[in-house]
C-alpha cells in the first residue's frame, strides 16, 4: 500500500519566532495561512497513518491520497481494482460505514493534535458520486417547490450531505432550512418569502 501526500496549496512555512504586534501585516497574515495549511497537512498525515494501519489490520488493499483545499483536508482511499469489494464494504449501505470511519479518523487526529478536524474521507469515489445524486435531489426538490408553491421536505441526511444540498438549492435561487434532530435531521426547500 502506498501513501501519497498531495497539496494544491503552495505556501511558505510560518515564522513562529519574533515579536508580536497589535495588527498583523501581510507577511503575518500569509504566515497564519501557511500555518493553517501546515496544520491541515499534519492532519492529513495523521489520518493517513491511522487509515493505513486500519487497512493493514483488515488486510485490505488500497492507496491513500491526501489533498488540502478550501481549508479542509480530503483523504481518499482508492484501488486500482475497479471492483474492490472490501473497500466497497467500508462505504457500507448509504455511506454509513464511511461516515463512521470518518468520525473515527477525526477522533484519531484529535487525540494526536488536540485540535478538532473537519477532514473529509472518501472511499472508492463514493462522495463524488453521491454529490451528483444530491445535486439532482436538490434540482428535483426545487422544481417541485416551484410547481406547487409549497415547501418540499427531503429525506434525512448527514451534515455534509445537507451542506451540499443547501448550496445547490441556493444556486438555484431558492431557500432551504434544516429541520429535525439527530438522525432525522432533514432539509426543507421552499420559495423565497
Amino acid at each position: 500500500m502506498s501513501t501519497e501526500s498531495v497539496s494544491d496549496v503552495n505556501m511558505q512555512k510560518p515564522d513562529t519566532e519574533g515579536p508580536e504586534t497589535a495588527q498583523p501585516d501581510e507577511d503575518e497574515t500569509a504566515g497564519a495561512a501557511a500555518g493553517s495549511v501546515s496544520r491541515l497537512e499534519e492532519e492529513g498525515d495523521i489520518a493517513a497513518d491511522y487509515l493505513e494501519e486500519l487497512l493493514d489490520i483488515a488486510d485490505i488493499d488500497g492507496d491513500i491520497d491526501i489533498e488540502v483545499r478550501n481549508g479542509r483536508t480530503y483523504i481518499s482511499i482508492v484501488s486500482e481494482d475497479e471492483e474492490n469489494e472490501a473497500l466497497e464494504a467500508l462505504v457500507g449501505p448509504g455511506g454509513e460505514v464511511l461516515e463512521a470511519l470518518q468520525e473515527l479518523t477525526r477522533l484519531a487526529v484529535l487525540a494526536s493534535t488536540d485540535n478538532r478536524s473537519r477532514l473529509v474521507l472518501d472511499i472508492t469515489g463514493y462522495r463524488q458520486e453521491r454529490g451528483r445524486e444530491l445535486q439532482q435531489i436538490a434540482e428535483d426538490a426545487a422544481a417541485r417547490a416551484r410547481e406547487t408553491g409549497k415547501p418540499v421536505a427531503l429525506e434525512p441526511m448527514s451534515a455534509y450531505e445537507r451542506k451540499i444540498v443547501h448550496d445547490a438549492v441556493a444556486d438555484l435561487g431558492l431557500v432551504s432550512e434544516s429541520e429535525g434532530e439527530g438522525a432525522g435531521r432533514h432539509i426543507v426547500v421552499f420559495l423565497e418569502s
